[in-house]
């Protein structure tokens, strides 16, 4: 199986502009990308990734820079802001994780997978299935966002910790979004977790708006052939 699986130290850090970045980057290099979230929550909310009104979906942005349709990118959608096992049971119903791993896989077939995690690494997608526990079952490398500002070094480290002990490939940690002009902190705070976490830290500027255009340059500068082929 060849892509990338991203995940966060949280959620609402951007790592699902970071995944359509990855894809959109992708499809403009010729290469044929496809996208998967597990399950999508809080469509109930207002679209919050930049201006209201402005930010499509989660599913529908990875959708977009992949050349996919919403249903095919995440299989399961929720309206209320919630974990994805407390959104099923609020449903009425409950999540099969090997279905999940089975869309996963069938999609892998098609192209190079970026699989976008939902929150952190240990939120649960049923009952006792998290988020790390189809990441391992998957075997793709790790990418983690991260915030670049207070507070990220814990929940990065945490975050590397939990990754490792479960086996995970880890290639880098990305913070985004990244100041145009990043201070003492930001600073900081990256070259901390590239030391004490023994990772590659590398960053992802603020893009203006969900265009191709946009996502692709952004993700263009970042070493996606070298995480997928290393």
């Amino acid at each position: 199986m060849r892509g990338l699986f991203v995940t966060a130290t949280d959620t609402g850090v951007g790592k699902t502009v970071l995944s359509a970045a990855l894809l959109a980057a992708m499809a403009a290099a010729g290469e044929r990308a496809r996208a998967f979230k597990p399950a999508v929550t809080g469509l109930d909310e207002p679209a919050g990734a930049g201006a209201p009104g402005l930010w499509p979906a989660d599913h529908e942005l990875l959708a977009t820079a992949a050349g996919m349709s919403p249903e095919e990118v995440a299989p399961l959608r929720f309206g209320p802001a919630v974990s994805p096992h407390l959104a099923a049971r609020l449903a009425g119903t409950r999540v099969d994780a090997g279905l999940l791993l089975e869309r996963a896989r069938a999609s892998s077939t098609l192209g190079t997978l970026v699989v976008e995690g939902v929150g952190g690494l240990l939120v649960p997608l049923a009952d006792d299935y998290t988020v790390c526990d189809l990441a391992a079952a998957l075997g793709l490398p790790l990418l983690i966002a991260a915030r670049p500002g207070l507070g990220t070094i814990n929940h990065t480290l945490l975050t590397l910790g939990a990754a490792r002990s479960a086996g995970l490939d880890v290639r880098a940690v990305v913070l985004t979004p990244w100041p145009e002009r990043p201070g003492t902190l930001e600073l900081s705070n990256r070259e901390t977790i590239a030391r004490l976490g023994a990772v590659e830290v590398h960053t992802l500027a603020p893009i203006a708006a969900p265009t191709i255009a946009e996502l692709a340059g952004a993700g263009e500068r970042l070493p996606w052939r070298h995480w997928i082929g290393a």
